[in-house]
């Protein structure tokens, strides 16, 4: 994931899987997504989008929301991170936040 300059920010942009856990081996959901990541002062930042997603698949990450909102962050490079899905526009459409600063 190359990260870009434009006017002093700096933002990655990539594809990644949202995957939504049920417990240590039970994966329930795993949804491809585009995030742009930008840094912020108080670390970073993100917007996302859905990718080739059936209405089904986004009632079902609905429901996935409404019981717990933290999923994995998942990049074909192997990194991770825990963060917080929070709807802007249905579920095509999403705003992630840091696991740590939610709870």
């Amino acid at each position: 994931m190359p990260a870009m300059a434009t006017g002093g920010v700096e933002f990655i942009e990539s594809r990644c899987w949202l995957d939504w856990w049920a417990n240590a081996t039970t994966m329930l959901g795993c949804f491809e997504a585009v995030v742009v990541i930008t840094t912020t002062e108080a670390g970073w930042a993100a917007d996302g989008c859905l990718v080739d997603t059936t209405d089904d698949e986004r009632e079902y990450l609905d429901l996935l929301c409404d019981l717990d909102p933290v999923f994995t962050l998942r990049f074909d490079d192997g990194s991770m991170a825990e963060v917080v899905v929070h709807s802007t526009d249905g579920h095509d459409r999403f705003r992630l936040t840091e696991l740590a600063s939610w709870r």
